[in-house]
């Protein structure tokens, strides 16, 4: 019988928590501060519908690395950022920015 490693294995669990094709750059589009719904759907990179980026933040949103804050107001305003967990991912995004540099350098040069 296998064991499970979520929850004892770093790498398997940041894995699991990072599921999703959006999941980092999201979490990157959200250091800047608090964003609206509608504004991190304009600022993906590709065409992306209102289900599937509605499904990825309830994901990141379950895991804890983002905060949903929903204001009573006509019209209607959410707002997501990072919580206190979700900005401990900082310096990890950063060090993938440095590393994401380094290998888009290598395939320039192949």
């Amino acid at each position: 019988m296998k064991k499970e490693l979520f929850g004892l294995c770093p790498y398997v669990t940041a894995q699991k928590v990072l599921t999703g094709k959006w999941s980092m750059y999201i979490l990157y589009l959200l250091t800047e501060g608090p964003v609206r719904f509608n504004e991190l759907q304009r600022r993906m990179p590709e065409e992306m519908t209102h289900t599937t980026l509605s499904r990825q933040l309830k994901t990141l949103e379950k895991e804890g690395l983002i905060v949903r804050r929903e204001y009573q107001q006509i019209p209607p305003k959410v707002e997501y950022e990072l919580s206190e967990i979700g900005e401990k991912f900082r310096s990890v995004l950063a060090e993938l920015e440095i590393w994401g540099n380094e290998y888009i350098n290598y395939l320039n040069l192949k």
